[in-house]
Formats: C-alpha cells, structure tokens, sequence
C-alpha cells in the first residue's frame, strides 16, 4: 500500500510544490521592489484565490467522481465527466471576464488598501484574469488525471507551466522593466501553455478512450448535469468558506497595519509549502478511496486510510522541526526588508503549531472527496469557519476593551490563533464523520 501511496503521491507533490515555489519566486521578485509591491501581489492572490478557490470543484469533483468511475471500469462515463468539467469550466471562465470590472470592484472593497497598493494590485488583476480559461481548465484536466489513476501527467504540467512563468516573469520585470504587471502577463502566457500541453499529453495517452467513448449530446444532458451541479454543489460551499477564511486573513491583516499584511503574507508561506506537500498525499487519497469504493472494495479502502494517516503524522513534526531550524532563512529567500523579518519573529511560534494543527483536514479532504462525501465535507468546513469568525471577534472585542500595551501584537496573534483552531476543527469534525461517510456503497 505504501508503494501504492508514493506512487500517486510523489508527482502530486512535484506537482504541488511548483504552485508554493512559483508563489514564492513571484514574492522574491516583487518583494525586492518594495514594501507596497509586497502587499500588492498578497492582494492581487488574495483575489485570485477568492475567485479560483470558489470553483475547486472542477477539481475535486472530477477527481471523486472519475476515480469512481475508474473503479467500476465504467471508462464511458469517465468520458463524460471530462466533458461536463470542461464544459463548465470554460462557462464560468467566460462569465469572469465579462464582469471582470464588477468582480475587481468588489474584491477591492473587501480587501481596502492605501490607494497606490490598489492601483498596484488593479494592475496585476487586470491582465491575469484573462488566464481564467486556462487555469479553470487546468482543474478540471488536473481532477480528472488523478482520478484516471495518473499523477505522473498533471507533474509535467505543472513543471512546464512554471518554468514558463518563471522566465517570463522575470523576464518582463528584471528586463523589460514592466513592474508587477510583468507577472501577471508571465502567469497568462503560463496558463495557456499549460492548458495546451495537457490537451496534446491527454489525447497521446487517451485519444482512443475518447475516440470510442466521446459523446457530447449525452454528456450534457440536463440530468446528468443536475446530478454533477449536486454533488459538487456542497464542494462550492466548502472552498468558498476556505477562500472567505483565507481573504479575511488578508483584509484583517491590512486592516490591523501594512507591515502586518506583510508579515502575515511572508509567514503564510510556510502554511501554502506545507499545505501543497500535504495535498500530494491528499490526491492519493482522492485516487485510492474513490477507486476502492468504485470497485466495493472495502478492505483496501480502509488499509489506505491507515497507511495515508501513518504518513500524516510523520510529516507535521517532520515540517515542525524543518521550520524551527531553518524558519529565519527561509524568511530571508521572501524578502531583504530585515525590519519586516524582525517583526515577524514574535509570531513564528504559530508557523511551528501550523503543521500539527492542519495535517488532519488536508487528508480527510482527500479521503472525503473520493467518496464522493461532499456533504459532511461541507458541514465540517461551515463548523470550523464558524469557530474561525467567533473566536477572532471575542478576542478582537475583548482586546479592544482591555488595557494593553501593544494591541496590534494582540489582535494578529488573536488572527493567527483563530486561524489554527479553524485548521484544527476541520480535521476533527471530519473524524467524527468518517466512520458514516467513508465506506463501501
């Protein structure tokens, strides 16, 4: 079982870590700008996580569903999921940008920032969000690979597409001098590469499933729409209070100080590396579980749980210990503002917390979205975001109310706090759930 892990977890986790390394590279470039560039790209992602996080069920979804259909040897109806993936994820990419300017409007009241950071962060918005067919599709081409058993192809993927990025970015910004809108145009040029790509991989692999199965009339049918539009609707839910939990940290953040936004967006790093490491296994789950239920194999179904947890555990303290010893050069890589770094240095105990708090939640996720569990996902996501906004406004009242000597230190170790408890709870109510959800049909 463990050979069958790695093998589906070690390309998701290549796959993965070029999304944090990318984030990271993009951070380096502007962070040695300036302070204001740094808090601009933290908005500008915040924004794109806001929109793109919202529909992860193209992913997700697909995934569960495809692997299912794996399972059963049901590759007619494998076909079909890709079809209404697809065919949905370029509907929603059309309607961004029709109403791109509504949508930047909005995500800027949510998200306030000093005028030049707004116009900086406009900037970046304005030209990737024509990336938006891209970067859906890729994540319903991406569910649909790891659901098909195949991790390797979304790997090379993800490698192209960011070496891509990479030297467009720094390209456009360290040579042609085009400031922050250099990476956004770098991440476009990326996305539609990549989407290329994977269509040529997919069909060299897959052209004669699709050539025997491929049938767009049936694929669209009201019904089976309305069956994929149900299931995935509780995966909306749920990645959409991920993505008001992962926005509200960025506008509690700015609201509270910039140099807090910055500090915040720097140590967030640590949580996006981690979290992408621990979605490689996540995947796997994803692959496994919904191929053991599609095949009603109830024995192989729960020795993957066991053996995917086995892991989990290892590699919380595993990332605790790596950040402990080499947090501060870590920190260093991100930006050379050393004022910012000292600052940063009071809250550093949550970032060695982070990894014990949250391996649980990214594994279940995993384990859930095989099964097709979507609705105890989502009630285990509306729970924990519940307890993220109660716990923060209590200690936000109490702390505005009492007397303090540094009541901008209070209030974001009061964010970070609510942060944990919310990674936290989110693996607990999925245990609690398991044992209904997670079996044999």
């Amino acid at each position: 079982m463990n050979k069958k892990i790695l093998q589906l977890t070690i390309p998701n986790i290549v796959t993965n870590i070029t999304v944090p390394l990318l984030g990271m590279v993009d951070m380096a470039i502007v962070g040695h700008l300036s302070l204001k560039h740094i808090a601009a790209i933290t908005i500008g992602t915040s924004i794109f996580n806001l929109i793109y996080w919202n529909f992860g069920f193209l992913r997700m979804g697909t995934s569960g569903l495809a692997a299912q259909a794996y399972g059963a040897r049901s590759f007619f109806e494998a076909v079909r999921i890709f079809v209404r993936s697809f065919a949905i994820a370029f509907t929603i990419a059309l309607f961004l940008i029709v109403f791109q300017i509504p949508i930047s409007k909005l995500a800027f009241y949510i998200i306030p920032s000093e005028s030049e950071i707004q116009q900086l962060a406009f900037s970046y918005f304005s030209i990737r969000i024509w990336a938006a067919p891209a970067t859906l599709g890729l994540y319903a081409l991406k569910g649909w690979f790891i659901g098909m058993q195949n991790s390797k192809t979304p790997m090379w993927i993800a490698i192209f597409i960011n070496i891509l990025n990479i030297v467009f970015s720094l390209l456009f910004v360290l040579v042609l001098k085009m400031d922050i809108a250099g990476v956004a145009w770098g991440t476009v040029i990326a996305q539609y590469g990549g989407i290329i790509v994977g269509f040529l991989i997919g069909y060299k692999y897959y052209g004669k499933l699709f050539r025997r199965y491929w049938d767009i009339k049936n694929s669209l049918k009201l019904s089976e729409m309305k069956k994929f539009f149900h299931i995935n609707a509780d995966i909306f839910i749920r990645t959409f209070c991920l993505a008001v939990v992962f926005t509200f940290i960025t506008a509690a953040s700015s609201k509270i100080s910039t140099e807090v936004l910055a500090i915040n967006s720097l140590l967030l790093q640590f949580f996006t590396l981690f979290s992408y490491i621990m979605d490689g296994f996540a995947y796997a789950g994803e692959s496994l579980v919904g191929r053991y239920i599609g095949a009603k194999d109830e024995y192989l179904l729960n020795k993957a749980i066991r053996y995917l947890f086995r892991w989990g555990f290892a590699l919380c303290f595993v990332f605790s210990l790596m950040y402990a010893m080499f947090g501060e050069v870590f920190l260093t890589l991100f930006t050379n503002e050393t004022n910012i770094i000292e600052m940063a240095q009071p809250y550093f105990i949550w970032v060695l917390i982070m990894p014990i708090c949250g391996f649980a939640a990214f594994l279940w996720d995993g384990i859930y979205v095989g099964a097709t569990a979507s609705k105890e996902m989502r009630n285990s996501m509306l729970v924990a975001t519940f307890a993220f906004f109660a716990i923060y406004y209590a200690s936000s009242y109490f702390i505005s109310n009492a007397v303090v000597s540094d009541i901008i230190y209070w209030q974001n170790n009061s964010l970070w706090i609510a942060f944990l408890v919310y990674l936290l709870l989110r693996g607990v109510m999925q245990w609690i759930y398991s044992a209904k959800v997670v079996k044999v049909k």
